[in-house]
């Protein structure tokens, strides 16, 4: 699922997705990232890339990420396993400031809960507070998921063969869309520190019952 991010101005209809903490990643979690683009079957990498990328790709993909520069979200459920994911890359050319390169991925069993509308809402957010005022959406026509999104989203959909384009003007930054870009992501660190915390837990509690398990087993072979 590729896109890009253009300025022109223009105004956007919002919808509403599904609430669900959605956090900014740093060069610490590119482990993850490759991990989770390495989880996509072949049919996935082709709709998020635009070609069958191979794990080899993958790991070349995430070695380029430009952290500093991009922007990259994402999701995380109890387990800490990265879900679903997008990423905003920025273009170096000084002609092109305001356009950003938008893709997003979500893992097979977590699909059907609106993770990507919600990445792409989350994006879009972000991007306003950017200075982007209207954002162009590339991708495979096939890439029915991603194209859906942009409909509902008020987009301008043109066809091109095996390719579609998608225009989706946006509002300017506000007081409002600042604030609440801070709430959210504030509200996501907590929960992910909250998700480590409660794994350490129970990570700790299934080593002490094995332990304890390993104990019983001990004292039953022992001979009285």
């Amino acid at each position: 699922m590729i896109g890009m991010l253009r300025g022109k101005n223009q105004s956007h209809v919002y919808r509403t997705a599904v609430k669900v903490p959605i956090r900014a990643l740093s060069v610490s979690h590119a482990q993850q990232i490759e991990q989770h683009l390495r989880a996509l079957s072949k049919e996935d990498r082709y709709l998020r890339f635009g070609y069958s990328a191979s794990d080899e790709m993958i790991e070349r993909y995430v070695a380029g990420l430009n952290f500093e520069r991009d922007e990259i979200f994402g999701i995380y459920n109890r387990r800490l396993e990265l879900i679903a994911m997008a990423h905003m890359g920025f273009s170096l050319e000084t002609d092109f400031s305001s356009c950003a390169e938008f893709g997003v991925s979500v893992l097979a069993h977590a699909r059907g809960r609106g993770y990507g509308a919600s990445l792409f809402d989350r994006a879009v957010m972000h991007a306003r507070n950017e200075g982007v005022e209207m954002m162009f959406i590339h991708a495979l026509s096939e890439n029915t998921a991603m194209l859906n999104i942009a409909r509902k989203s008020g987009a301008i959909l043109q066809r091109d063969g095996a390719e579609s384009d998608a225009y989706l003007r946006l509002h300017p930054a506000d007081l409002d869309s600042r604030m609440t870009e801070m709430f959210e992501e504030h509200l996501a660190q907590t929960d992910y520190r909250m998700k480590v915390q409660a794994k350490q837990f129970w990570d700790f509690l299934r080593m002490m019952q094995e332990v304890r398990h390993g104990v019983r087993q001990a004292k039953t072979r022992t001979p009285s």
